[in-house]
């Protein structure tokens, strides 16, 4: 018996195992280090890049000195490579049954929150749908990709973000997150004026940091010059040279917890807050798997978050 012939058409459309290979050695900057990740020999990924590369008509890799990297029109064939396989996983994610979840979710998140939001909710989501894998994902500005670019471009399923609003993406609010002066716990619990932050040392993160970005800003509105601000890496290095009074800081309350002993938290002079949200592409949000995980993030916050969160932290000026 005769096999229906494929159509010439469909012999020249890429398949996902190529769509897949061009993926993995721009995502891990090489051959061997994508055969790796896969657990694929080079050859294989060679021989599917490459007839993705004659189905193109030109290359979409090239060699240099910091490993493959894409060339032009490869980065322009990648994101719709990105789009092509995830579209292709989404066919089956839509398909499932909300109480019989499985398949990989990835989420980005920055520091604090997979510190101290995260943990929980992974523990629960795990119990109740022990057929999904979940991968955290860094989302630090200062670090690579923020969570809303890893979410674009296809790298993320879900990140949670900070802002009421990022341009292609669905924000789900979670809670407000309020700026704090941290000092040593000698200070006291007097207010906290204009002129002690402008008096500083002022210790903060990097300034590719969003919270860095956003402190400064505040900071210049309320009239406080900058250009001393010592900027540290670690926020658990600036809260212990805080608590020995080399300097003071402002940090989001989330990043503070648990409070560490010997320091003192205070409102700002004015005001300083985040809105942290869940950020997810518009057509995915209503995936079983992404709005299963969205729905238990919101419920393990409760009515109220932001006087959860205060909780922790009014006992340490009171």
């Amino acid at each position: 018996m005769a096999l229906p012939r494929t159509p010439v058409a469909a012999q020249n459309q890429p398949t996902l195992a190529q769509l897949r290979a061009l993926i993995a050695v721009v995502d891990a900057g090489g051959f061997g280090e994508a055969a790796a990740e896969l657990n694929a020999s080079q050859s294989s990924l060679s021989e599917a890049v490459g007839k993705l590369e004659a189905l193109a008509g030109r290359p979409l890799l090239r060699r240099s000195a910091s490993g493959t990297v894409p060339t032009p029109a490869g980065l322009r064939a990648v994101a719709h490579a990105r789009a092509a396989v995830q579209a292709a996983g989404d066919v089956l994610l839509a398909a499932q049954d909300d109480g019989e979840l499985s398949g990989v979710l990835r989420i980005s998140s920055f520091r604090s929150a997979a510190t101290h939001l995260l943990p929980p909710v992974l523990a629960a989501f795990r119990r109740q749908h022990p057929a999904v894998t979940i991968r955290l994902l860094d989302g630090d500005r200062n670090r690579g990709d923020t969570g809303e670019q890893q979410v674009r471009s296809g790298q993320a399923d879900l990140a949670l973000v900070e802002g009421e609003a990022a341009a292609g993406l669905r924000l789900t609010p979670l809670f407000q997150d309020d700026y704090l002066f941290v000092a040593p716990a000698s200070r006291g619990p007097h207010p906290v004026t204009v002129e002690e932050l402008a008096g500083g040392p002022l210790l903060l993160s990097p300034r590719g940091n969003s919270c860095h970005q956003r402190i400064e800003t505040h900071l210049l509105g309320l009239g406080v010059d900058t250009p001393g601000i010592t900027e540290i890496e670690q926020d658990s290095v600036i809260l212990g040279m805080v608590r020995h009074g080399l300097g003071v800081t402002v940090m989001p309350r989330l990043a503070l917890l648990p409070v560490p002993d010997g320091l003192i938290l205070l409102p700002l002079p004015a005001p300083l807050n985040r809105t942290m949200a869940v950020a997810a592409l518009p057509h995915r949000a209503g995936l079983p798997l992404i709005r299963a995980f969205t729905a238990a993030l919101v419920a393990s916050l409760g009515p109220r978050p932001a006087e959860q969160f205060a909780s922790q932290t009014l006992r340490v000026w009171n």
